[in-house]
Order: C-alpha cells, then structure tokens, then sequence
C-alpha cells in the first residue's frame, strides 16, 4: 500500500513539471513558426497552413460578397473552400417613380429579384511569387462547384379598382394585367380644371420586406477561373484583387424581366478585392 501511494503522489508532482514543458514547448513553436513566417515573408515566399479570407465582389451584371477557405498544400499549390451570395441584374432594368404616388421606385416589367448562392472548390496553383515583401505574388485558380438560384418575386403595389383599394402583387398572380399598366390616383388636375377618375394599375415597386415568403430555389452547376494578385507586404494578411470569368448553369430558365428571353446559362466577367489572414 505504502508503495502504491508514494507512486501516486510521485506522478501527482511531476505534473505541474510536465505541464511547464508543454507550455514552453508551445512557445518555442509558436515563436519558431513566426520567425518562419517573417523570414518568408522578407524573402517574398508565401507560406502557410490556413488561410480564412472574405472579398467584394463585383460583376458586369450585379455585385455580391465571397468567403474563403484555404488550405496550402504546397508552396505551388493550395485548395480553396468558398461561398459566394450575389445579386445578378438584368442588362433591361430601368429604375422608374410614378409621378402620381410617393411610393418606392419601380423596376418596370421586372419578375424576380435573382440571387445565386455558390459553394464550391478551387485549386490555386502559383504561377509567379514576390521578388521580396513589397512586390507582388501571381496565381491562377479554377474549380466548380452547386449554385442555388434564389428567386425573389417582385411584388408592385397596384390599384386594383375604381374605388382606388391597393394590394401587393406577383407577375404571376391572376390579375397579372395590373402589373405592367400604370395606374392614376385621380383627383383634381390644376391644369385642365377636370376631376380624373381613378385607374387601375401599378402604383410603386416592393418595399425591402416584400417577397420573401415566396422564394423558390432553382438548382444548377457553375464554373469559375481567375488570376489572384497579392500585393500583401505581410505573410500573415491576405490583400489581393482577383480577376476572372464564371460560368452557371441552372436546371431550369430564370425569369427576370417579362418578355426578355429567359436564360439557363450566364457568363459573367467579375473582380473581387480580397482581404484576410493566414496561419
């Protein structure tokens, strides 16, 4: 007995020893690593484990914002994890206000608010890295992955009759004929002396809160290729513009705007200021 309790008690007070080993074995790693990482970057090198990065983006048909994470699995090479959610534009769209109301402007003809959400994969491969710290590091990447199309429908405040009653409506509504007539609150015009009646119509387009309700989700496939230039004078932040080409294609047509050719396939050009930090 005696002997199994001076074991124990021994164990007991190596502990707080071995617990100051490991932290000062944590230490000399951290410290080694970051010597590692300075003198990489002084040298221009690019290196590191992980990377956690989040850019705006900007497209020739809309804007959005991206985040990104990576993994180095060489000096050449690194694996890219990201999720995009974007607002996409129709060239047709025209911003417009009703002379007869105070309401929101209005899109006219517009169908649906349309945001692709990407999630997908990159490979970066380097292509060309920074002579030292000031300088500027050269990649390509490209990769794939599942976009969902989320449709918002754009609901117009319309009359709906002669007594000049209101009400939200969708294109696809039955009395979808009030979506694309202007109506008139009537009233007394100044200008003639005359008592205009009351017309049914649009009046103005949807409030920030309108349409959510009634998303409906169209899934498709995207591709995507860009050059990333990294202009970061420090190893640990990520500061880079990326620039490249996307490509998506949905199962099914997106209505945007009534009678414009609804497409599946979209090719966009896009640049993404990037910033971040890597470990």
């Amino acid at each position: 007995m005696r002997k199994i309790l001076f074991i124990f008690f021994g164990i007991i007070s190596t502990l707080p020893a071995l617990a100051q080993d490991t932290t000062a074995t944590r230490k000399i790693y951290r410290h080694n690593h970051t010597s590692t990482l300075n003198k990489n970057g002084e040298e221009g090198v690019i290196n590191y484990h992980k990377q956690t990065v989040f850019g705006i983006k900007l497209t020739n048909d809309g804007y959005g914002i991206t985040m990104e994470m990576g993994r180095q699995q060489s000096i050449k090479k690194s694996l890219l994890f990201q999720l995009e959610i974007t607002e996409r534009k129709s060239a047709k769209e025209e911003k417009q206000t009703n002379p007869e109301t105070v309401g929101s402007a209005f899109i006219y003809g517009k169908e649906n608010f349309f945001y692709p959400i990407k999630l997908g994969v990159q490979q970066q491969i380097l292509l060309g890295n920074k002579s030292n710290k000031n300088g500027v590091s050269v990649s390509t990447n490209f990769g794939g992955g599942i976009v969902l199309a989320l449709l918002r429908p754009y609901e117009m405040n319309v009359i709906t009759d002669s007594a000049g009653d209101t009400k939200f409506i969708r294109y696809n509504s039955q009395d979808s004929a009030l979506f694309l007539t202007q109506g008139s609150l009537g009233g007394y015009d100044p200008y003639t002396g005359n008592i205009d009646p009351i017309q049914p119509g649009f009046l103005s387009g949807p409030t920030l809160g309108r349409g959510w309700n009634n998303l409906s989700v169209v899934p498709g496939l995207y591709a995507k290729s860009g050059l990333r230039f990294d202009y970061g004078r420090a190893n640990e932040t990520v500061s880079a513009v990326e620039v490249g080409l996307s490509a998506e294609y949905y199962g099914k047509k997106i209505p945007i705007i009534v009678n414009v050719p609804e497409k599946q396939f979209f090719l966009n050009a896009y640049i993404t200021l990037m910033f971040g930090k890597r470990k």
